[in-house]
């Protein structure tokens, strides 16, 4: 008996960890509507190499963040290894992250990939921080890094 009780509890603190993550993950994740990357596949961005709009028959939620993918097997290739996929900084725009400290809206066709790692940026007409973040990489990483282990510990 005492060994299903322990059992139970662990069960329902696994649970209730699993519970706050996605909740903290929600607050902190750049989400419309709960849909990571505005519904971007986030697996074409290293197959494809290129952004592509994923399709809500092929979503899955990853610790209750919603993905979009193109294909299912894509989408396949995510849930057996959501974290290589997954973009830093919770989506946000690396960029405004080491620059700023700030979570700054992204164009989801405006990336880069460093060392394996899926980087958004902010693009607008007039502005693209992908110029910027290649101009200082190194330190900007080491900065955003650090900012968004603050923000999201």
């Amino acid at each position: 008996m005492k060994h299903l009780i322990l059992a139970f509890t662990l069960v329902i603190f696994s649970l209730s960890n699993v519970t706050a993550q996605a909740s903290s993950r929600k607050k902190h994740f750049n989400t419309e509507y709960n849909l990571a990357i505005q519904g971007y596949d986030p697996v074409a961005y290293f197959t494809a190499k290129k952004a592509i709009e994923g399709k809500k028959s092929f979503a899955t939620t990853q610790d209750g963040i919603i993905y979009y993918f193109s294909s299912q097997k894509n989408k396949e290739l995510f849930m057996k290894e959501p974290e290589k996929y997954e973009p830093q900084y919770g989506g946000w725009c690396a960029f405004a992250m080491g620059s700023y400290n700030e979570k700054v809206e992204i164009d989801p066709e405006t990336f880069k990939i460093v060392d394996g790692k899926l980087y958004l940026f902010y693009h607008s007409f007039t502005n693209n921080t992908l110029t910027k973040w290649n101009e200082h990489e190194k330190s900007l990483k080491t900065k955003a890094d650090r900012n968004w282990m603050n923000i999201y510990k």
